[in-house]
């Protein structure tokens, strides 16, 4: 793991900074007095920047380098932290928000594709095993940081700016060459609605619930009464849920039909969000969101095996590709219905929301299983552990999902 030391570190830096800061906004916007609705708007311009800078990113650090990326969007995400203290207005938060997404996907493909250029094959799995550690890890982290608010909302602003500018300092100093940014994968979306409709409608959906999530909850919990630190704990005991839950419910889902492991966890993801309704003290509301992170977290990432299922190993780049644009269009628009639902109705319209979503997605599988009973597909693939992230990424999974058929082949070749 030497070789990739640095690179980890930048990436727990980057996502202690990041983290907070997501949670950060929410409950300061909350405190500064914009509306729900509002503070939903200004939430989804953080994901609507990051779909659109899947499209731009790989065109920024083909000109001008990897590290030199990373360093004008680390100084970007840092300084626009700051100027969230600076300059308190609800329409320029939400083009900050944008401004953030935009800079900080640069930084997530930087990142992923320098791993991804690492990692050798024996080592692939381990080395995404280790960044989705460091990843989720660092998140959770992030949440506690809310502990050293003092009152005063530029000290954790300062906080947030501090690490995400500490981010720059492994990665500029590694002496490693930098990697070759591919060409992005021609779109899909067609015929993958064609005959793959249970992941394109998992990858959106699961944007839809995961997006209200990380955006609101803690509105959610501020609302109900809780304090800075107990709002920090419940997110982070969500994440850990999320995080512990993932590989044996997917390698569960590696040895049965998905379809049915995905309906299975809608129900009681769904389920269990409607309990949150009536929970009223904190340790039985962080009981309930770490069963349901447990539960959630393990979606998109099911979707995406699904996916792979059913596609030849050529066309596995696009089409993940897409899910990972779907799903942030759904987290894209996520935060805008549940904070308008939360401005009409209270903050219990959050879980509703959420179990709402969850329960249309468990119909859709259930209709999809019924009218197909055998999915088209070689062998199955692997299911890997993931949050939204970028396109280099999902072509480490792609090269894994691959490489076993390639050997075969080549053999074959060797034969003849």
């Amino acid at each position: 793991m030497h070789p990739i030391s640095a690179i980890l570190g930048s990436v727990a830096l980057l996502l202690l900074g990041g983290g907070l800061l997501n949670t950060l906004i929410t409950l300061t916007g909350n405190d500064y007095g914009f509306s729900k609705t509002m503070l939903g708007l200004i939430m989804s311009g953080y994901f609507a920047g990051f779909t659109c800078g899947t499209f731009v990113s790989g065109r920024l650090i083909q000109r001008i380098g990897h590290i030199r990326s990373f360093a004008f969007c680390a100084a970007l995400c840092g300084s626009v932290a700051l100027l969230h203290y600076l300059w308190v207005n609800a329409w320029a938060w939400l083009a900050l928000r944008f401004v953030y997404g935009l800079a900080f996907v640069t930084l997530v493909t930087v990142i992923e594709s320098w791993l991804n250029t690492r990692a050798q094959k024996e080592d692939r799995g381990k080395v995404f095993a280790a960044y989705m550690v460091v990843n989720l890890g660092a998140i959770a982290v992030a949440q506690q940081l809310l502990r050293l608010d003092t009152g005063e909302a530029f000290t954790a602003f300062a906080i947030a700016a501090i690490f995400i500018c500490w981010a720059v300092l492994p990665i500029t100093i590694t002496s490693r060459s930098q990697p070759h940014i591919p060409e992005k994968a021609s779109s899909s979306l067609r015929k993958l609605l064609k005959f793959a409709p249970l992941p394109v409608a998992s990858a959106l959906l699961s944007g839809l619930a995961m997006g209200a999530f990380w955006s609101m909850t803690p509105l959610f919990a501020q609302e109900q009464g809780f304090s800075r630190g107990d709002i920090g704990l419940l997110m982070s005991m969500t994440i850990v849920g999320g995080a512990l839950f993932q590989l044996p419910v997917g390698r569960y889902s590696d040895k049965h039909d998905r379809r049915k492991v995905l309906l299975t966890l809608c129900i009681a993801a769904s389920l269990l969000m409607l309990i949150t309704t009536f929970a009223t003290g904190l340790t039985s509301l962080i009981a309930l969101y770490f069963l349901w992170g447990g539960f959630s977290f393990a979606l998109y990432p099911i979707a995406v095996a699904l996916l792979i299922d059913q596609l030849h190993p050529d066309e596995v780049i696009s089409g993940t590709t897409d899910m990972l644009v779907l799903h942030g269009a759904g987290a894209a628009l996520a935060p805008l219905l549940a904070g308008s639902l939360m401005n009409a109705f209270g903050e219990h319209a959050l879980p509703a929301y959420v179990a709402a979503v969850l329960l249309v997605l468990g119909c859709y599988a259930v209709l999809q299983i019924r009218r197909v009973s055998v999915l088209p597909a070689g062998e199955n693939a692997h299911f890997e552990p993931m949050v939204q992230t970028s396109a280099e990424v999902l072509e480490m999974i792609s090269k894994e999902e691959s490489e076993p058929e390639h050997e075969e082949a080549r053999a074959e070749e060797a034969k003849q």
